[in-house]
């Protein structure tokens, strides 16, 4: 069994542990190359391996395979590449496997645990105190102004803002768009945090919110109404794109926290940001409408907005599961 894995460096501007990481699985079964290319080289996988006629089984990570890499590679048997539709065919007409990942579940648990973060950064105003911090002491003087104790008001050690869903997750009621990947597993933690937690997705089968540990709200309208945190979380495609509209935005109840992880264009935006520079939704983001914000955006910097560089899903740990869902799918050697 000879194994092979060709890896353009336009890829690994994005996936920069996942080449090396399914090279180490496959030392352990056996031979195999790994061949980088620079930013400019198109040399297709034939080209980059020595004895590619030798080569069973073969992972291209943005290098492409063509119908001269097929007539070149008569050993393949196995094969993980972005091919085209007319390719597919030909492949199974002379039994090779085509390996594809089956859906962006390597990257779920990056962005769920970053989206569980960010709501817990929303809910106590972590990242600005920790701000402020640098250059007032003012955040460290929790007594009332007139040195007396006033029903719920600040007090020692409590620096949450009360405008907005605050404390703990536990008792929260988290209401989630999505159970996929990422919402799923954002759902999963909050149960266990003890929330309540709530899920729409007309499209998930019921195990799906078995899992979740979450009751299965079957209208939007509804989902919406109760929320103290709010979490969009779906791919953004031509059919989810703008999913939320802005009648549901506007329906959050005043001081809802909402937590945006995936795409932000899922939800109408202009009222999203409109009601959070109103002071009346607090907003935990790594994604944007677009990206990214300019310097002096009316978000930036904001006592109720808590924001990030859209940088939830690429860990380490993902990069890895990237390389071992594709791993998983060849046949054991």
């Amino acid at each position: 069994m000879n194994s092979a894995i060709v890896v353009n460096n336009s890829f690994e501007l994005s996936w920069s542990w996942t080449a090396d990481h399914l090279h180490q699985i496959w030392r352990q079964q056996g031979p195999v190359q790994l061949v980088r290319l620079g930013h400019e080289d198109t040399s297709a996988a034939h080209q980059a391996l020595d004895d590619a006629d030798q080569v069973t089984r073969l992972v291209c990570f943005g290098t492409p395979f063509t119908e001269t890499s097929l007539r070149a590679m008569s050993g393949l048997r196995e094969l993980a590449a972005p091919v085209e539709n007319s390719l597919r065919s030909q492949l199974t007409e002379v039994g090779i496997r085509l390996i594809e990942h089956q859906s962006e579940g390597f990257w779920g648990q990056s962005v769920a645990e970053f989206a569980l973060g960010l709501t817990i950064c929303g809910l106590r105003r972590i990242p600005q105190t920790h701000h402020n911090i640098l250059t007032d002491l003012s955040d460290w003087d929790y007594g009332h102004p007139e040195g007396v104790g006033r029903s719920g008001q600040r007090g020692h050690q409590f620096g949450d803002d009360g405008r907005f869903s605050n404390g703990t997750i536990q008792g929260k009621r988290v209401r989630i768009v999505g159970a996929g990947n990422i919402g799923s597993r954002y759902a999963d933690f909050c149960h266990h945090l003890g929330a309540d937690v709530a899920i729409w997705d007309p499209f998930a089968s019921e195990p799906s919110f078995h899992r979740a540990g979450a009751r299965r709200e079957h209208f939007l309208e509804r989902l919406v109404q109760d929320a103290e945190i709010f979490a969009p979380m779906v791919p953004l495609t031509p059919e989810t794109e703008g999913l939320v509209p802005a009648a549901q935005i506007r329906a959050l109840p005043e001081g809802c926290l909402v937590v945006m992880a995936t795409r932000a264009r899922i939800c109408d935006c202009n009222t999203l940001y409109e009601r959070v520079l109103n002071d009346e939704l607090a907003l935990a983001a790594d994604v944007f409408d677009h990206e990214p914000l300019e310097l002096g955006h009316p978000l930036l910097g904001r006592l109720n907005v808590v924001h990030t560089p859209h940088n939830a899903g690429r860990t380490k740990e993902a990069n890895q599961r990237y390389a071992e869902v594709l791993a998983e799918q060849f046949n054991p050697v």
